[in-house]
């Protein structure tokens, strides 16, 4: 680790009162040395991956991290905190603060020496050395693993690695440091399971299996692998040897990883799947008691979580199938599980139902524009057209169009079920498949729509966790994922759809239907501009999302009213302001973007004019508190004078490219324009109006110096 930290990578009195003033201040060093080429593009790559989760630990520690390809060589800096900064740990402010910046195309070895830092962060005699280190160099030292000499501790760590006489507390700080060391975290404790031999079993003559330890295999896993990863691994193994369980841990890091032996799993009593992102092969560890959590649960708590995996193995509490993809392809569900622990019943609600949006838009979409074309080819009265198996010229553009609106129709005949299938999905994973389908199609037969879809989602996941937390005997849980679940819960969905909840949740879908076919006037312009603040506010995200679902619902229909094309035309039209905006904006004023934003710029022109709202992402991520407010208004007023000027979308999706198929098109680009004029400008003065930071001029687009970029001043986030 020596060329990854050095004395200029260390700062033992960091002054930042944030983390994204943290972060800048060490980036800055990294930069200094030529090891970031671009602060700006690395720092929002940083404020990216501390969007997906924030990097803070108990015990003080924060770790920013992220791979950039603004990175030359894998680099690590520290910052030593007086007053904290706060990172996002359930116990406060971090002191101890480690940037660390990987290449993204980091070789294997120089990720396993990030990996070892990480779980010598797990280590108390580590970070208080650190606490206490008196210079730069000293600290750049204690990280790089070179200890004073004369320090008893880590010389006995290192020679007792190796011994046996693991008794006394030496024994146990031995056994930390051999698996800092670099020792492979599957190995070690896989040639014990491989040889059923337990503690203590050759100093007895008593039969092996009372002295048999619980066995517990663990997969960690998180966004970048590179940190959490491995210090969830070391903290489930070191809870393992307090508690006399046996933990073989698997790391599914950015050095890719060794899977474990298919026996050890075999022989394991219990599984802990500690993760942020998809685990692969998930389908080895089907059918054991499995807690199934976030990475950081792993890292904080690592006791409660062997203590949930034994608890549900005393109860017979096993996973019914596996839960990768179809077909053991190993793909990701889009939620897969139903929150991590401590995660309050809204952030799981929000999971599950953005699982069933996410399958559900390319129905939205394909039916749509097909239904859309099909009324572009043959009017309005093509809705009206008999069935193309009874009547199909060739040579008419009347069949042609009513092939595609008809086509267009059976695809948009599965939103409903697949929004209530994969609500189900998300909460019970394949299990919940059946009664969502059939819960969402019985919404559809009892006329109770998105509604009723919703509804039927949740009751079905919540029916299928229930069933699978009864005790079933060994002989029987071979057909439970094929039989006895489907049976069961589909029975008990259609019952509650048919005979309790349907009629009511069908007059509720009748009266909103009503309301929306009412709006008219000032009325429909204030909705207009809540829907364009709602498309706006996350760009892409779940509040996005809710605001297009909603206008979705309305045109999922053969004959849509008015009102609800207007709502879709209107969501559309605030969807495309942002990512057009920061193209204008970067074009008409560059020197207030970094040399990636710019770049960035010249993309959002195409994503922007194709609806998709996630081409602003870059910038907000960068400069949230100038970017998201500026898109707000702009996408408010967009979506008021669309509203107004009584523009209206059949099709769900396409931008630009589907305004032949609007009415009113000319006032509905003006509205567009004007939204995207507003935010532009807003967000010029706002980032004008920002005192300058240290770095914005280090790079122009051409790889020197920009003459026109800010000079540099004190150290302040981006956005602050």
């Amino acid at each position: 680790m020596s060329d990854m930290i050095t004395a200029d990578l260390v700062d033992l009195d960091l002054s930042a009162d944030t983390k994204e003033a943290a972060a800048r201040a060490l980036a800055e060093r990294m930069a200094a040395l030529g090891r970031v080429t671009d602060l700006e593009g690395f720092l929002a790559d940083v404020a990216a991956r501390e969007a997906q989760m924030p990097t803070g630990l108990d015990g003080g520690i924060g770790i920013p991290h992220c791979r950039s390809e603004h990175v030359t060589e894998p680099t690590l800096a520290f910052g030593r905190s007086a007053a904290g900064v706060d990172f996002g740990a359930a116990d406060g402010p971090a002191d101890l603060i480690f940037l660390i910046a990987a290449p993204a195309g980091a070789d294997d070895a120089h990720l396993t020496i990030l990996s070892s830092l990480a779980r010598q962060l797990m280590n108390a005699e580590f970070t208080t050395a650190l606490r206490s280190a008196g210079d730069a160099a000293a600290a750049a030292a204690l990280i790089r693993g070179e200890e004073p000499a004369g320090a008893d501790a880590g010389a006995g760590d290192r020679d007792g690695a190796g011994d046996e006489d693991g008794d006394g507390a030496g024994a146990e700080g031995g056994s930390e440091a051999g698996s800092v060391g670099g020792q492979d975290s599957v190995a070690v404790p896989a040639a014990a399971s491989a040889g059923a031999v337990t503690v203590g079993s050759d100093e007895t003559p008593r039969p092996a299996e009372p002295a048999r330890p619980f066995r517990i295999v663990a997969v960690t896993s998180c966004p970048t692998g590179i940190a959490h990863t491995y210090m969830a691994a070391e903290s489930l193994e070191n809870a393992g040897r307090e508690e006399g369980v046996e933990v073989v841990v698997e790391t599914q890091g950015s050095a890719g990883f060794t899977r474990l032996d298919p026996a050890v799993i075999a022989a394991a009593d219990g599984v802990i799947l500690a993760h942020d992102v998809a685990v692969r092969e998930k389908d080895r560890f089907a059918g054991k008691p499995t807690v199934d959590t976030g990475v950081k649960a792993a890292i904080n708590r690592p006791g409660e979580l062997i203590g949930e995996v034994r608890d549900k193995a005393a109860r017979g509490e096993f996973t019914a199938a596996a839960a990768d993809g179809p077909a053991g392809s190993g793909a990701a569900t889009p939620v897969e599980r139903g929150g991590e622990s401590g995660e309050g019943y809204g952030t799981k609600l929000r999971k599950w139902l953005m699982s069933g949006v996410s399958y559900m838009v390319p129905f939205v979409a394909a039916g749509g524009l097909l239904i859309a074309l099909g009324f572009a080819i043959g009017g309005y009265e093509i809705n009206k057209a008999p069935s193309v198996m009874d009547h199909f010229t060739w040579t008419q553009a009347d069949s042609w169009a009513a092939l595609l609106f008809q086509i267009g129709g059976v695809a948009f005949a599965f939103l409903v079920p697949v929004l209530a299938g994969y609500i189900a999905y998300g909460m019970a994973d394949r299990p919940g498949l059946v009664p969502g389908f059939v819960g969402g199609s019985i919404a559809l037969t009892i006329n109770a729509g998105f509604l009723g879809g919703l509804a039927a989602g949740l009751i079905s996941g919540a029916v299928v966790l229930a069933i699978q937390r009864v005790p079933i005997p060994k002989a029987l849980r071979g057909i439970m994922p094929v039989v006895v679940i489907p049976l069961v819960s589909a029975a008990v969905v259609g019952f509650l759809m048919f005979v309790v909840i349907g009629k009511p949740i069908a007059s509720a879908q009748k009266g909103m239907t009503d309301w929306l076919n009412g709006l008219s006037g000032a009325n429909a312009v204030l909705l207009g501009a809540l829907l364009g603040l709602m498309m706006c506010f996350d760009l892409g995200g779940p509040v996005n999302k809710v605001a297009y679902t909603f206008a979705t619902a309305g045109i999922a229909v053969a004959s849509p009213s008015d009102s609800a094309m207007k709502i879709m035309a209107a969501v559309m039209a605030a969807g495309m302001v942002p990512p057009l905006a920061m193209a204008l904006a970067t074009t008409v004023r560059g020197r207030l973007f970094n040399a990636a934003e710019r770049e960035n710029g010249k993309a959002a022109w195409v994503l922007g004019a194709s609806f998709i709202s996630e081409g602003a992402i870059p910038f907000a991520a960068a400069d949230p508190l100038r970017v998201i407010p500026s898109s707000m208004v702009g996408g408010a007023i967009t979506g008021a004078l669309s509203m107004a000027f009584g523009a209206t979308l059949r099709a769900p999706h396409g931008g630009v490219f589907v305004v032949p198929l609007i009415g009113n098109p000319l006032l509905y680009l003006v509205a567009i324009a004007a939204g995207v004029c507003v935010t532009t400008a807003l967000v010029i003065v706002l980032k004008g109006l920002r005192k300058p930071v240290a770095g914005t001029s280090a790079q122009g687009p051409g790889g020197g110096a920009d003459p026109s970029a800010p000079t540099p001043g004190a150290k302040q986030p981006v956005a602050a």
